[in-house]
Order: C-alpha cells, then sequence, then structure tokens
C-alpha cells in the first residue's frame, strides 16, 4: 500500500499470462480500426486512410445484406475486414471469415499436394509435388500470424 492509499499489485512471475513473444511466434501488425460509417454516413477520409473507396464498402455492405442507412458505425480494421453495428439490432450480420476460408483452402491444397505424392509412381511427380508441398507448408507457416488473428 502506497502512503497516498493507493494499492499496487504485481502478478508473480509464475502467474503471468503467456504472450506470442514468450512462444517466440510473429503477429500481424495491427492498428486501431478506422471508422467508415457513421449514423449511415460515409466518411470518405477515413476510407482512403485504410485504401478503401466507396465501391469495396458498396460491395462489403451488399456482401452482408444491410442499406447503408441502417448502418449505426461501421469500422474497417487493417485486414480489410468489415464490421457493422446496425440500428437494428434484431437484423443478424455475417461476421467476415475471409482470411478463415484462405487459411483453411492453403491447408486443404497442402493435402491435396501430399496426398498426389503419395499416390503416384512417377517419382519425378512424386519429387515435384512433395517439394510445392513443402513450399506450401513454409507459406502457410509465414502467412498464418495475419491469417489466424
Amino acid at each position: 500500500m502506497e502512503s497516498t492509499g493507493e494499492i499496487n499489485v504485481m502478478v508473480k512471475s509464475d502467474k503471468k499470462p503467456i504472450t506470442a513473444r514468450d512462444l517466440q511466434r510473429k503477429v500481424a501488425p495491427s492498428s486501431e480500426p478506422q471508422t467508415v460509417i457513421l449514423d449511415g454516413n460515409i466518411l470518405d477520409e477515413s476510407l482512403s486512410n485504410r485504401g478503401l473507396n466507396r465501391a469495396w464498402l458498396k460491395v462489403e455492405l451488399a456482401k452482408a445484406g444491410v442499406s447503408l442507412d441502417n448502418v449505426f458505425i461501421g469500422q474497417a480494421d487493417s485486414s480489410g475486414d468489415l464490421y457493422l453495428d446496425l440500428f437494428d439490432d434484431s437484423i443478424e450480420i455475417p461476421q467476415p471469415q475471409v482470411k478463415e476460408l484462405l487459411h483453411t483452402n492453403i491447408q486443404q491444397c497442402h493435402a491435396d499436394l501430399l496426398s498426389y505424392a503419395l499416390e503416384t509412381e512417377d517419382k519425378a511427380a512424386k519429387e515435384m509435388y512433395a517439394t510445392n508441398a513443402d513450399k506450401l507448408k513454409t507459406l502457410m507457416n509465414m502467412l498464418e500470424p495475419y491469417l489466424l488473428n
């Protein structure tokens, strides 16, 4: 306890949460999301700060099945995902899953290459499939921090 009456608490070292740095894992850099829609109005400056435009925003709203005038707040993150909060809370909005789908597709391609390498009798083809599977695995490891955040 401090002389001012404040209490300072320190977590014991064996009770501290593990961080990505502790595990020597890379994580995708992130920045604060930009508000691109407020009270149904598009904020063009915020869109351009993210490197986005009205056409992109209209496509994302169409994918979500939401009209602009029903959006209370819309925010775009550093990955280009749009998160929406609507005036009408009874409307269900699908959350963006582009990164998860991309990660799954890359994993499927990797599995296919390994399968082809096992199934073929041609030595050159077997080596080519195995080599490309290794390259894809390396790529997956590099992209994982960006796709699984």
